[in-house]
C-alpha cells in the first residue's frame, strides 16, 4: 500500500542517471486510489525510479447509481493527467494502465475510458478478478518463500476484497488454486453504514456482513480445516493491514521500507484495531498513520480484516505494502527479457531490497 504515503506529494527515488534509463511503469485506477509506479531492471529486481498515489474516489455513489459522477470522473482524470505527465518525463520501453471493480460495475465505463484517452493519452484495460488476484499474487511472491504449504492472500480494495488460495512447494513458483471476488471494499462499506461504522454495533454488523460473504469460498476450499492441521499462512496486502502495522509499530510517520514483508502477531493486530476504533473519527484523521482523507475508510477496511481473522483464525499476518502495480512490473520485465524478475523484490532508489522482518506482539 502506498496509499498511507498517498496525502503527501508523490515523490521521484531515483537519480538524474536514472532519469535516462528506459523504465517500464504500471498504473493502476482503482476505486478509491489511482497509483503510478515506474521501474527499471536491476539485478533480479527493479529499481523504483518514480511513483505516484492519489485519492481519487472514483466510485463515489457507484452503489447507488450504478455509473461513475462526473465529479469522480473529473478527479480520475486529473490524477491521470499527473501521472502521464510523470511518464513524459523518461523513456518508457513498456507499459500498462489497468482499471478495476468501479470499471467493471460502471454502466458508464466506456464513456469514461474514452474520455481518459483523449484527455491523457492512457488506454486502460478492465481486468477481471482473477487477473487481479494473479497479480497481486506475482508482487507478493517473495513473501510467500519457507511459508509451509498453503497461504491465503487477501486485499481488501476501494470496491471489493480479492482472495486468493495458494499452493505452496519448496523452490516452485506459487500456484493459484482458488480465487474470490467480494463486492465489498472501504468505500462501499463506508457508503452503507456511514457514521455507524464508528459504533460499536455499527462495526459489529458490518464484521458479520463480510463474514457472511466469506463463507461460500471457505466452504469450497476447507482453509478453516487446513488451518487447523497447520501449514497455512495469512498474507494481507492492502491499506488496512500496513495501516493496523504501522500504528502496532507506533510509527509517527507512515514508512514502507518498515512496514513490508513485517509480521504481525494477532495481539500486535488486536492492539492496534482498539486503538484505531478508540480514536474516533476526528482522531483517526489526525492520526500520522491514517490522515484526513483516509479517516472514513480505515474501520470499514478493519471490520473486513476481522471477518476474514475470524473465518479463518491465525496466529499472525504476513504484511506486504505491494500490490497490482509491482505485479505488473514484473510482469513486463519477465516478458521482455525472459528472466525470473517475478520471484525478485523490489528495491528502493539506494537498490536496497525492501526486508521482511517480524512485529513481535
Amino acid at each position: 500500500m502506498v496509499d498511507a504515503l498517498q496525502s503527501n506529494p508523490a515523490r521521484s527515488h531515483g537519480s538524474d542517471r536514472d532519469g535516462r534509463r528506459p523504465a517500464f511503469a504500471a498504473l493502476d485506477l482503482g476505486t478509491n486510489n489511482c497509483r503510478l509506479l515506474i521501474g527499471a531492471p536491476d539485478g533480479g529486481g527493479f529499481r523504483v525510479l518514480d511513483s505516484f498515489s492519489r485519492i481519487v474516489r472514483l466510485g463515489e455513489g457507484l452503489q447507488t447509481t450504478g455509473k461513475l459522477s462526473a465529479h469522480a470522473m473529473d478527479r480520475a482524470i486529473d490524477a491521470l493527467q499527473a501521472c502521464s505527465a510523470r511518464m513524459a518525463r523518461r523513456p518508457i520501453r513498456a507499459m500498462r494502465a489497468i482499471a478495476t471493480e468501479a470499471c467493471r460495475r460502471a454502466a458508464n465505463v466506456g464513456e469514461f475510458l474514452a474520455r481518459v484517452r483523449t484527455e491523457t493519452g492512457i488506454r486502460f484495460d478492465v481486468i477481471s478478478p482473477r487477473e487481479e488476484a494473479e497479480l497481486a499474487l506475482e508482487s507478493c511472491a517473495t513473501l510467500l518463500t519457507g511459508a509451509g504449504r498453503r497461504a491465503l492472500l487477501f486485499d481488501i480494495g476501494g470496491g471489493s476484497t480479492e482472495l486468493a488460495w495458494v499452493r505452496l512447494g519448496a523452490g516452485a513458483r506459487p500456484e493459484l488454486i482458488g480465487y474470490d471476488s467480494l463486492p465489498v471494499g472501504v468505500v462501499n462499506l463506508s457508503e452503507r453504514y456511514g457514521p455507524a461504522a464508528f459504533t460499536t454495533d455499527g462495526f459489529g454488523a458490518m464484521v458479520d456482513d463480510v463474514a457472511a460473504r466469506l463463507a461460500p469460498f471457505e466452504r469450497v476450499h476447507c482453509i478453516a480445516h487446513e488451518g487447523r492441521m497447520g501449514g497455512v499462512r495469512l498474507l494481507g496486502t492492502s491499506g488496512t493491514v500496513t495501516t493496523l502495522t504501522g500504528v502496532a509499530m507506533g510509527l509517527q510517520r507512515y514508512r514502507r521500507p518498515l512496514v513490508d514483508g513485517r509480521v504481525l502477531s494477532a495481539a500486535a493486530a488486536d492492539g492496534a484495531l482498539d486503538v484505531l476504533r478508540g480514536l474516533g473519527r476526528d482522531g483517526l484523521a489526525l492520526h500520522p498513520c491514517v490522515g484526513a482523507e483516509r479517516a472514513d475508510f480505515v474501520l470499514p477496511g478493519c471490520a473486513v480484516f476481522e471477518a476474514i481473522r475470524r473465518t479463518w483464525p491465525a496466529s499472525e499476518v504476513v504484511v506486504a505494502d505491494r500490490g497490482l502495480r509491482e505485479g505488473m512490473l514484473l510482469r513486463m520485465m519477465r516478458q521482455r527479457h525472459g528472466n525470473p524478475y517475478r520471484s525478485s523484490a523490489p528495491r528502493d532508489g539506494r537498490g536496497r531490497a525492501f526486508p521482511r522482518t517480524a512485529l513481535p506482539a
